[in-house]
């Protein structure tokens, strides 16, 4: 039996413009259950795309091919996992790192599919209905087009269950990687925990970043907000840190920290690691009179839903008014978000707001954004989820 999507009229405006989500609201009727691979109609019939349709999300269809030609079949899966690998090959990875993106879901025409490497492991994550009903496949494709050593899932994102998904995690294929697993990062080495790190164990997406930071560090204190294992900590004292600090919630975390920054020669006698809530240390930072010449503002992502891009705004503007009263004269900020609904532009408002409050004369010197293997796909802007600015204070 066909399976199909019909849209309403004036509604494929989006598809045309190989947008890959399709909303459950452009739908007019649709003759496919869960996890089919459906054909787009327009409201005359005719063909315009191929995707899976899940009718418990709310992007119903995630497309896959504006190709009639272009079946979705094991070939289909095999040969985009090949286009996404040659999206990676020199120089898009520097020398001296083994650790990268492989597969970035919409932007490689892979939607609900990530796939991260660390060493001689893959980590997958399958995001949607549609991907999970083919991760066989996929994981096959993986492990002939590669020979990694294991195929590791960390498929235990929340998003899944808008998908009507439980989150699911272990070893797909070959061996279970080892924990912590070593990795390399512009020469630098780090452990990894991929069993039960954030996201697949490491922030890939900040490693242009951290190498910006290390270019920075020279002869500077550093504070390192939210700082996870330490990478952004690792890099600085890389780059001639004359002391760091490293705040973050997780214990486990910090412990990682340290021995990453030990597994690189730096004596931790000169580092100093908190636990704690980063907006009660920094002020009690402030309340004590600190001052810092470069500090890291990475904090997880604050806006999940457009209900909350309010109070997300809010949060941002509080740990960068904060950490601008902290900075000495001459001093930096790297400020992030992750938060895919707060716009650049909002970003950009938001340190300015946090400036004008601190009193503080605030020049942006430079943007940041995702490294070069989470590529932007032009149909699909919403890909380019992490922005930053680098921020000189006098």
């Amino acid at each position: 039996m066909k399976r199909t999507i019909t849209l309403k009229p004036r509604r494929e405006k989006s598809v045309r413009h190989r947008h890959p989500w399709l909303f459950s609201g452009a739908i007019a009727h649709a003759e496919a259950e869960a996890g089919d691979i459906v054909d787009i109609l327009d409201h005359r019939g005719r063909w315009l795309a191929r995707g899976y349709y899940n009718p418990a999300s709310q992007i119903a269809v995630r497309l896959l091919t504006f190709d009639p030609d272009e079946q979705v079949d094991a070939t289909f899966w095999r040969r985009r996992l090949e286009r996404a690998f040659a999206r990676r090959r020199a120089p898009l990875i520097p020398n001296e790192t083994t650790a990268y993106r492989l597969v970035n879901a919409e932007s490689d025409g892979l939607p609900g599919l990530i796939v991260d490497r660390y060493g001689d492991f893959f980590v997958l994550q399958s995001l949607t209905l549609g991907i999970e009903r083919h991760k066989a496949t996929i994981v096959d494709a993986l492990a002939e087009l590669a020979t990694p050593r294991g195929i590791y899932e960390r498929s235990d994102e929340d998003v899944r269950r808008l998908e009507g998904l439980l989150p699911t995690a272990g070893t797909l294929w070959g061996e279970t990687p080892p924990t912590p697993l070593r990795i390399s990062e512009h020469g630098l080495a780090f452990w990894v925990d991929i069993a039960h790190g954030h996201k697949t164990g490491f922030y890939l997406d900040q490693r242009d970043n951290r190498a910006l930071a290390q270019r920075l560090a020279a002869g500077r204190r550093v504070l390192n907000c939210f700082s996870y294992t330490g990478g952004f900590t690792v890099a600085a004292l890389a780059g001639g840190a004359t002391a760091t600090i490293s705040v973050d919630s997780s214990a486990g975390a910090l412990t990682l920290a340290r021995e990453n920054i030990a597994l690189n020669g730096f004596d931790n006698a000169d580092n100093t690691f908190i636990e704690g809530n980063v907006f009660e240390i920094l002020r009690a930072f402030r309340d004590r009179g600190e001052q810092f010449d470069l500090i890291v503002l990475d904090p997880p992502k604050f806006a999940y839903t457009r209900q909350q891009i309010e109070s997300a705004a809010r949060g941002y503007k509080d740990i960068n008014r904060l950490a601008l009263l902290l900075l000495a004269p001459g001093g930096i900020l790297m400020t992030f978000s992750c938060s895919g609904l707060v716009s650049a532009e909002l970003f950009q408002q938001i340190v300015f707001s946090a400036a004008l409050d601190a009193k503080r004369e605030t020049h942006i010197v430079a943007r940041m954004t995702q490294a070069s293997d989470h590529p932007v796909a032009l149909t699909f802007p919403e890909s380019a989820y992490l922005k930053g600015l680098v921020c000189l204070v006098s």
